[in-house]
């Protein structure tokens, strides 16, 4: 099965934190793994700052002063000088200057010179010693950094796939509902996507009034017309073919005790049919249409979820 870019910026970053936590690979692939995860994630400070640890830094370039600085390469920033090798050389460095210091031995000597030669010997000592310091510091540094960026890539990705699962598990659920109780308003659907998507004015409006028929499919379907009077919170409404909204509401107001509840369906499902009819005749923008196509849809659910418990219940 092909996988999608998500799962493979998921999977990606997970093998990345893996390959620095667990220090699989040297860091030349590792900056290249980390590079292709900033292109497909179109982090381009973090594309170009990899590529700096790649090729070097330069002071000309402003994200690379500020990488400079965020990653401790200054050897002196007052004199502007700095360690702007790439970083596989600042590695390369590292194992050199750890060679040095197991290479040197303590002198021996004695007579005149015998302190001048340890002073020597100490100094090139505390000379490596603060090299090693200064380029381990760097390379930890940049380390740090990519394990951030990857971090945030990795839970961003996770939180998407469990909104994605759990949105298109509900969503299944829903389309399963309308289909067995309502099968003609999920027949309706792929015109107000379609319509949607062209995201033109008269295509948005002619989109809304498809949503408005389907709100009015949807409470024929679940509550016929008839000439019926119910009251409701001492108030008698009439459910004759014109009273959507009465009966979409008198079908909630059967299967649930909980008045906060059926006040939140009643008044959000007013809000959206009212909004939804204005639209028809007014300018309204692609994101709100998509936004009352979606509420709308979200509304359907969860009617159709209380008429499901209503029945498993008996």
């Amino acid at each position: 099965m092909k996988q999608s870019t998500s799962e493979h910026i998921l999977e990606l970053a997970k093998e990345l934190l893996d390959d620095i936590e667990l220090n699989r690979i040297s860091i030349e692939p590792l900056l290249l793994k980390a590079s292709r995860l900033a292109r497909l994630t179109g982090s381009e400070e973090i594309k170009h700052w990899i590529e700096l640890e790649l090729k070097g830094h330069s002071f000309k370039d402003v994200v690379s002063v500020k990488y400079i600085d965020i990653t401790g390469r200054w050897e002196n920033k007052e004199k502007g000088t700095a360690y702007v090798a790439p970083l596989a050389q600042i590695v390369t460095m590292i194992d050199t200057e750890n060679a040095k210091l197991k290479s040197t031995t303590t002198p021996d000597t004695s007579g005149d010179w015998a302190f001048r030669v340890m002073q020597m010997y100490q100094n090139n000592l505390a000379e490596i010693t603060t090299r090693i310091s200064q380029l381990s510091g760097i390379k930890s540094k940049v380390l740090a950094e990519l394990h951030s960026f990857i971090t945030d890539v990795y839970y961003e990705k996770e939180f998407d796939n469990l909104s994605e699962s759990i949105f298109e598990k509900y969503k299944n659920e829903v389309d399963n509902l309308i289909a067995s109780t309502c099968g003609d308003v999920l027949e309706q659907i792929p015109a107000v996507m379609d319509r949607l998507t062209e995201g033109d004015n008269e295509s948005i409006s002619q989109a809304l009034t498809t949503v408005r028929r389907i709100i009015d499919s949807f409470a024929d379907s679940i509550f016929p017309p008839s000439d019926q009077i119910i009251n409701m919170n001492g108030n008698d409404v009439k459910l004759d073919a014109s009273k959507h909204q009465n009966r979409i509401n008198a079908y909630v107001y059967e299967r649930i005790e909980s008045k906060s509840r059926k006040i939140k369906i009643r008044q959000n499902l007013s809000n959206l049919y009212d909004r939804v009819s204005t639209g028809v005749h007014n300018d309204v923008s692609a994101e709100e249409a998509k936004s009352l196509f979606l509420n709308t849809y979200l509304l359907l659910g969860e009617v159709l979820h209380i008429g499901k418990s209503d029945i498993e219940k008996k």
